[in-house]
């Protein structure tokens, strides 16, 4: 009865969560769900292993997601997004119209912006593009798809997305963990799907497809509450924000818009190498401070510390592009509300289920898969990373649950924690772009095209190159080890 009412729970939380009910009322019930059916006290699953674990997850990272998408909103009304679009446009043209995409996406989501943010300014943007070269409006998801959803999410070095930074506490790692597996990981990425859009639109224009002739209203896009509820699991940013604040009529110099981004790098680069490695932190093993370790806590303060420095140099730059500066910060704060808790729910569910006498049947069947831990946690987070639809929380459950245990056979293995933390990442964002995935709905939604139309190209770019790169990163990393 105990597999059954974990099997029966996740059912629950996905056939629901797919049809645009709220996770925060979804998690909880199925967790209930499956305590009752393994005949755990049910008050007690929920209060205390519940909520204790979603409120470990906000108390981890909601700073993250705060400071994220309060820089990505002011990244957006500020102009500089757009600035950074216009300039990959004007640069490459319509001739080189997917890479001008593929690239505006990667700078502006390896900068720090917010995924959703970056979805809306490059929608339009892509469609000029393809429209100019008329290349199918099928093709706007996957190349959108290549630049955000991928290598700058889980790969590069530094990279200051929410999924690189949750492994940091498990592992005591920083976010730049294994480097050049993550740049080989990435050029994999990158080269693999240039490649397939490339095959794709030679094909289409032989087959004289061109790009076709739907307007779409953006407004209505963001307006659906359905959206907004399947979305906000699967990223950091609330699109329900989107279209409040003020969005400034003005734009940024190249260099100017560009300098936030690098910013949140460098100050990135040299909080987890240079400052905090020279301070004392030994305050932190007192009982005040939660008993934690230095390696703990260094990963996630020095993306914080970034993101802060980013987010006070884009007020500066554009203070006078800025005009209604309290609505843009009240709309980017807003917008980490519904993210961080929805995630958190699906986080508490997770532990629920690890909790469970069962789980013991899973976790024992995840550990005997054949190729040591490396293959073991890619397995058990993609798994959970394609029935949760998200990468963040598919991670946080499968570290939860199965991190300590990661980490002790990695450790009498000779396995260096950052090669585990590279492993854990990219497992997490391979398989999160199945269709009922709320950043894959979403992309559909704001490019105006169906799954029918373009989901094959998205699991090509996303998906399969992803796994291409993974399985590079297992294979070189078993032979010579991260770097």
């Amino acid at each position: 009865m105990g597999l059954l009412g974990i099997l029966l729970g996740l059912g629950l939380l996905i056939w629901f969560a797919y049809r645009g009910w709220s996770v925060l009322l979804l998690a909880p019930v199925s967790a209930v769900i499956a305590a009752l059916l393994s005949g755990d006290p049910l008050l007690a699953s929920w209060t205390q292993t519940f909520m204790g674990s979603a409120a470990s997850f906000v108390g981890q990272f909601f700073p993250l997601l705060l400071l994220g998408a309060l820089f990505g909103k002011l990244m957006e009304d500020s102009g500089a997004v757009t600035a950074i679009a216009e300039f990959m446009t004007e640069k490459l043209g319509a001739r080189r119209a997917v890479l001008a995409v593929v690239l505006a996406g990667a700078i502006v989501t390896y900068g720090g912006v917010s995924l959703f943010v970056a979805l809306f300014v490059l929608a339009p943007m892509a469609e000029a593009l393809f429209r100019a070269s008329d290349i199918p409006r099928r093709l706007m998801p996957p190349a959108i798809a290549l630049g955000t959803f991928t290598f700058t999410m889980m790969a590069l070095p530094g990279t200051p997305a929410i999924q690189n930074a949750i492994p940091m506490p498990f592992f005591g790692t920083t976010p730049f963990a294994a480097p050049g597996l993550g740049i080989i990981a990435s050029a994999i990425m990158l080269g693999f799907g240039l490649w397939w859009l490339a095959r794709a639109e030679k094909a289409a224009r032989r087959a004289g497809e061109g790009f076709g002739d739907i307007v779409l209203d953006m407004h209505e896009v963001v307006a659906d509450p359905v959206l907004r509820e399947r979305a906000t699991t699967a990223r950091e940013f609330d699109p329900a924000e989107v279209e409040r604040g003020h969005l400034s009529a003005d734009r940024p110099s190249i260099v100017l818009a560009a300098l936030p981004l690098a910013l949140v790098i460098v100050v990135n680069l040299l909080m987890s190498f240079v400052i905090l490695p020279r301070l004392d932190f030994g305050f932190l093993a007192e009982e005040r401070w939660g008993g934690v370790s230095f390696a703990a806590v260094s990963g996630v303060w020095s993306v914080a510390v970034a993101l802060v420095v980013a987010i006070l140099a884009t007020i500066l730059i554009n203070r006078r592009r800025l005009p209604k500066l309290r609505e843009t910060m009240d709309a980017g704060a807003n917008a980490s509300v519904l993210p961080i808790f929805s995630v958190a729910s699906l986080v508490g569910f997770g532990a629920v289920v690890a909790a469970l006498p069962a789980f013991a049947l899973v976790r024992d069947w995840v550990l005997s898969i054949e190729g040591g831990p490396l293959v073991s946690l890619a397995i058990a987070t993609n798994i959970l990373a394609a029935l949760t639809g998200s990468a963040s929380g598919g991670l946080t459950i499968a570290l939860d649950s199965l991190g300590a245990t990661f980490f002790q056979r990695a450790t009498e293995l000779g396995i260096d924690p950052a090669l585990l933390h590279r492993v854990a990442v990219m497992s997490a964002g391979t398989l999160d772009s199945l269709p009922h995935s709320g950043a894959v709905v979403t992309l559909l939604a704001v490019c105006g095209v169906t799954p029918r139309q373009s989901y094959l190209d998205i699991v090509m770019v996303a998906i399969v190159g992803a796994l291409l790169a993974l399985g590079a990163v297992i294979a070189l990393g078993s032979v010579v080890g991260s770097f």
